[in-house]
């Protein structure tokens, strides 16, 4: 039986991936795929994960974008204390949105341009210093293209990567741990030699070529790599419960389908 998906679908489904085998953490997700990502790998393969209601409650189970926690499914209070204080011991395993993203791992959310004079003045760096220093992070980046997947460094370096030369005294930071990043081409990681950026998996009907053109820099190609898995109807299932008022289908542009092959 053929199961139709939306492209969101199957990166919900990809960024849920992020939390397997984490454990007890707490899982943060900046926008509507990367949370409900997080809420997926909570209500399938990881109930131990810490998740709130994106503001200042534990939840025992997921809230959807867009929803508030009952005072029934309250189980605990996270204020900016215990957040940072969390994040600080390396308890949070993140998946971020760049403006920019360089080979490096490097994340610009600050300015496009010169810093000095950027052409556009974005939110500043924000936590980014701290938390790419802290805990493992990860990226989602929802339009795959060299102007977010960067030639040489990003425009300013709000977060740290696997370059050297912006190392204090040469020696990496210890809580620097870039996972993945989830784009809506492919899923990339770091695994190559030296942290180097490669293709993990290809979506439904893309081609090395065409992720590698829409790339600033050059990406590793292991010699088969595999498609990214569809949704199941049970996922699917799980995610429409999780989204009950369908946020993910305005997440990208024209809700395209998850398989272009037919598109």
């Amino acid at each position: 039986m053929t199961i139709n998906y939306s492209l969101a679908e199957l990166l919900i489904v990809a960024a849920a991936e992020n939390w397997r085998n984490v454990g007890e953490v707490m899982g943060f997700g900046a926008g509507t795929i990367p949370r409900l990502g997080v809420n997926l790998a909570k209500a399938t393969f990881n109930p131990a994960l810490m998740t709130t209601d994106g503001e200042c409650f534990y939840t025992t189970t997921p809230v959807g974008p867009g929803e508030r926690a009952t005072p029934e499914n309250i189980e605990g209070w996270s204020p900016y204390d215990r957040t940072f204080s969390t994040l600080w011991r390396g308890k949070r395993v993140a998946m971020v949105g760049p403006t920019q993203l360089d080979c490096f791992g490097q994340a610009n959310i600050s300015a496009i341009g010169p810093h000095q004079r950027p052409k556009v003045a974005l939110v500043g760096a924000r936590g980014f210093p701290g938390n790419s220093i802290h805990h493992p992070n990860s990226f989602f980046v929802p339009t795959h293209n060299t102007r977010t997947l960067v030639k040489g460094e990003v425009d300013f370096v709000c977060s740290a990567g696997y370059n050297p030369a912006r190392w204090l005294g040469g020696k990496q930071p210890f809580g620097l741990d870039l996972r993945i990043i989830l784009t809506d081409l492919a899923v990339l990681d770091f695994g190559g030699p030296d942290h180097a950026i490669r293709v993990r998996s290809l979506h439904p009907g893309i081609r090395f070529e065409q992720v590698q053109d829409n790339t600033g820099f050059p990406l590793l190609r292991p010699e088969v790599i595999p498609t990214t898995p569809p949704p199941s109807a049970e996922q699917l299932a799980i995610i429409a419960q999780l989204d009950p008022k369908g946020m993910r289908k305005t997440a990208l542009k024209g809700d395209p389908p998850g398989d272009r092959r037919a598109s």
